[in-house]
């Protein structure tokens, strides 16, 4: 199975979980991450069967209908939603403390949200994977991104109380009830443009760990047969 590095985390094989569209648990076995890719690969202990084959071009022209499948945050339901969109170009990352190394980005102008990385990138219609989802852009007028980030450091004046999700309470300021407003309304409201790792990355991330893969020698690595479809 394949996800992004920043959605495994510090999570190891003990205590990450998948859940699948059945509803049923997945445990991970290995977990090997790059981080200069933002990719992980989750070896899961039981066999899985169907997935997504792995595209060998990831270069649809510009104005390429694409969507992905996922679990967008909020949205708590066992079947993952679509997001559509366009594909706008292409660019090379390089990541950071790396001088030459260049990593392959699908720019995406579409509706995808926080929550969506890890999840595949499709041409329309298809079933091919040609990227991983692995971020959103939210353009914020000049000055007002500095302004929210100012505002959720101050926590003097009135203060509330609330309680996470997890049952814990939480000490919380106006300023920083006015900067959660704030950076909310502007996520929602944004045209949005994502990125996706090109397949070809994940493509040499295979190749380079195909010996720590069970079942995958490194001819097969070649043309992997299929990549899992995203859980949550």
């Amino acid at each position: 199975m394949v996800t992004n590095s920043h959605v495994v985390a510090t999570c190891t094989e003990q205590t990450l979980i998948g859940i699948g569209t059945a509803n049923k648990q997945v445990r991970f076995s290995r977990v090997i991450k790059d981080a200069d890719r933002d990719l992980a690969l989750l070896v899961p202990t039981e066999r899985l069967v169907n997935g997504l084959k792995l595209a060998q071009l990831d270069t649809p022209p510009p104005g390429t209908p694409v969507t992905t499948w996922g679990y967008p945050f909020i949205y708590n339901g066992a079947s993952p939603l679509l997001s559509v969109g366009y594909v706008a170009g292409f660019r090379e990352v390089t990541p950071d403390n790396a001088k030459t190394k260049r990593i392959k980005h699908i720019i995406v102008n579409g509706a995808f949200n926080h929550g969506n990385s890890g999840g595949p990138l499709l041409i329309a219609q298809e079933n091919e994977v040609i990227g991983i989802v692995v971020l959103t852009y939210n353009f914020y007028p000049a000055g007002l991104k500095k302004l929210i980030d100012q505002l959720s450091n101050q926590k003097f004046g009135m203060q509330w109380t609330f309680t996470q999700p997890d049952g814990s309470q939480q000490n919380v300021s106006e300023a920083q009830i006015t900067a959660a407003i704030l950076d909310e309304f502007y996520q929602k409201t944004q045209v949005m443009i994502g990125e996706a790792v090109g397949a070809s990355e994940l493509l040499g991330m295979l190749k380079e760990h195909a010996s720590e893969l069970p079942g995958l020698e490194p001819a097969q690595a070649q043309k992997p047969r299929v990549v899992s479809a995203p859980v949550k």
